[in-house]
């Protein structure tokens, strides 16, 4: 059972699909690199053994009734975190790419600065852009959409290893993206004029398992984030007043 939250308190968010090659190992991670923090494994309907082994190893699950995508997980885990009272959560991928040793730096980047949201980020300080061209060309290409609207560069706008404070934690247990949603998030934060800062983060091979994102799903990836940016860039557009 998850803790209620005292002042200032962390979680850590795991969402998780058919991870039971990487879970348990993720989880065994972060316990052993920020001990008494309790990690939520949102479980989206897998159909392996992620459930048993994320418990084993430690960790609460939330186990979701219908299969919701990333960002319906995602938004389960920060719903019942922000009920629960936490003042910050850090979400990480269940398949072993983020590594636990870089939780310090953005909590405290969160704690230290003005900002609603740290992201880790690969491509700072001489990171490589990914070795998939499909994944290249739509990274490069959110950079330069998102700059105008975010007023800022974002260097890894597809991270999914994001540390939010309680401020975004209230936006985000209302409202979420539900599918591909961290660039999206973005969007949602600059309509608060909420800030964010990128932190320098190691990127690891999948401890188990293959990405389901192909080359012709990353062209499908690209072309449905660029539509859901501009709709939420229309839609919450301040209306200009008419003139008399």
């Amino acid at each position: 059972m998850i803790p209620t939250a005292t002042p200032g308190s962390l979680m850590i968010v795991v969402p998780a699909f058919n991870e039971g090659g990487a879970i348990g190992q993720v989880v065994s991670e972060i316990r052993e690199t920020v001990p008494g923090i309790p990690v939520l494994v949102v479980d989206d309907c897998s159909t392996d053994a992620s459930v048993a082994r994320a418990r084993a190893a430690g960790a609460e699950v939330l186990c979701l009734p219908h299969h919701l995508g990333l960002g319906g997980a995602v938004q389960a885990g920060y719903k019942l975190a922000y009920e629960l009272g936490y003042d910050y959560v850090i979400r990480m991928d269940g398949d072993g790419q983020h590594d636990p040793a870089d939780i310090p730096k953005i909590l405290d980047a969160l704690r230290s600065s003005s900002c609603q949201m740290a992201i880790g980020s690969r491509y700072l300080n001489g990171g490589l852009d990914p070795s998939s061209f499909a994944r290249g060309l739509g990274i490069r290409l959110f950079r330069l959409v998102l700059r105008p609207i975010l007023g800022q560069e974002v260097r890894d706008p597809t991270s999914g290893f994001v540390g939010v404070n309680r401020q975004a934690l209230q936006v985000f247990s209302r409202t979420f993206p539900l599918e591909y949603p961290e660039i999206e998030a973005l969007v949602v934060l600059q309509r608060k004029a909420f800030r964010f800062v990128e932190v320098p983060c190691r990127m690891r091979p999948r401890l188990a398992g293959r990405s389901t994102i192909t080359a012709v799903k990353s062209l499908y990836y690209i072309a449905h984030v660029l539509l859901g940016v501009f709709v939420n860039v229309l839609k919450y557009e301040p209306k200009r007043k008419k003139r008399p």
